[in-house]
């Protein structure tokens, strides 16, 4: 964890420092006007920022913009930053996308900072409507609000994401990248509006931020190794989850996962990890941490899912090939709103390994009972309080 905070620290000061000087292009020296679309604007500042010399700044002032589907990509000549003052709008009509993925896309950049109080505004409520993922294994792709594919030594900061049509924050191939302070909002129902998704990605900080959504806050995909995610709120939502693993042939490892100082409010999940059964091929997740984290009136607070086969997309009698090692779940208090409050459910062919709880203090006050704590294909070591007393389910 402290090697992943002094390189993330370094990447920041070295970012702050080589935009403080930089060369300024406005979006309205290129013709944006608000309430007006500024998509040609912005691609034109975006390509004479990105191949002047030496640091450069690209600026959306205050006010109100519509903005299409737009592609910034690199390399650049140097240090490259876009400042967003004001609300950007994506169309709300998703037939507009014509199947695109992103509607924002940053695209093989290094040093790279976006900043700003303004917004992202995915206008997501016709999509949400439209949305058919829960009873369509290949379902209707739509427009992640903002995408950053092959981003390295980079920092995000202040900026909003708001009611995206799909995922609100994607990363593919990033590299060193700093997530600081950042807001994402979207109605607790709205359909798969993950707040950040991480994906085959390495060094990512998450810290400072406040995620509302209708899906996981952090969800980290194969791939995702060196991920720090501390003093993030989360909620409504679907917690904050590693995973899900196994679905797709060739995904690659999961390891050094650290989850700290974190306060979920009335998700329907704490901190999960979720493998699918039945996977085409087998797998790994490691080295995964979670410790200081205030679960307030959340469902299923601690769980590892390794039967995880929503819409019953999978065969789940036959055991999942992901092998689950070295986890700790330590200092997790507060209230859950279901009866079970611990469950680990490992692999019957791959049973978990080293799993640790430590202080755990999760009360529950319905009418069921007191709370419980299942296990199967699993021996944790057990230290500190246990409340519930730890696998006193044997599933």
């Amino acid at each position: 964890m402290s090697k992943n905070l002094s390189i993330a620290t370094i990447c920041l000061l070295v970012l702050l420092a080589s935009t403080v000087h930089a060369n300024v292009f406005d979006v309205k020296t290129y013709g944006a006007k608000p309430n007006a679309d500024i998509t040609q604007a912005l691609s034109n500042a975006w390509k004479d920022a990105c191949a002047a010399i030496g640091s450069s700044k690209v600026v959306v002032p205050a006010g109100t913009y519509k903005l299409g589907l737009v592609s910034l990509k690199g390399p650049c000549k140097g240090p490259i930053e876009v400042q967003v003052e004001g609300t950007l709008q994506a169309p709300v009509d998703p037939g507009y996308f014509k199947g695109s993925d992103g509607w924002v896309v940053f695209e093989r950049i290094d040093q790279f900072t976006l900043s700003g109080s303004g917004s992202f505004d995915g206008q997501g409520q016709m999509a949400w409507k439209q949305n058919d993922c829960s009873k369509t294994f290949n379902c209707k792709t739509l427009a992640v609000n903002i995408r950053f594919n092959f981003i390295t030594n980079s920092l995000v900061r202040d900026i909003k994401s708001l009611n995206s049509k799909n995922f609100h924050i994607n990363l593919l191939g990033c590299k060193n990248f700093i997530f600081q302070h950042v807001t994402i909002t979207a109605p607790g129902d709205s359909p798969n509006t993950d707040g950040i998704h991480i994906g085959r990605s390495s060094g990512i900080n998450i810290t400072d931020t406040n995620i509302a959504t209708g899906d996981d806050c952090i969800s980290m995909g194969d791939g995702s190794q060196d991920v720090t995610i501390n003093k993030v709120t989360c909620g409504p939502g679907h917690g904050i989850s590693i995973g899900s693993l196994g679905k797709y042939t060739n995904e690659e490892p999961v390891s050094g996962i650290r989850v700290i100082g974190c306060t979920l409010t009335d998700t329907t999940n704490g901190i999960r990890i979720k493998t699918w059964p039945s996977n085409p091929t087998s797998g790994s997740a490691t080295d995964m941490h979670f410790e200081d984290i205030i679960m307030n009136n959340v469902a299923n607070p601690i769980i590892i899912d390794q039967v995880y086969c929503p819409w019953n997309q999978c065969k789940a009698q036959v055991p999942s090939k992901i092998k689950l090692s070295n986890m700790s779940f330590k200092g997790i208090r507060g209230t859950s709103s279901t009866r079970e409050a611990v469950k680990l459910v490992c692999s019957s062919g791959i049973p978990c390994e080293k799993v640790e709880l430590a202080d755990i203090d999760l009360v529950y006050k319905g009418p069921e009972g007191p709370a419980t704590s299942t296990c199967a294909n699993v021996k944790p070591t057990i230290s500190g309080k246990q409340n519930p007393a730890a696998c006193t389910v044997q599933a």
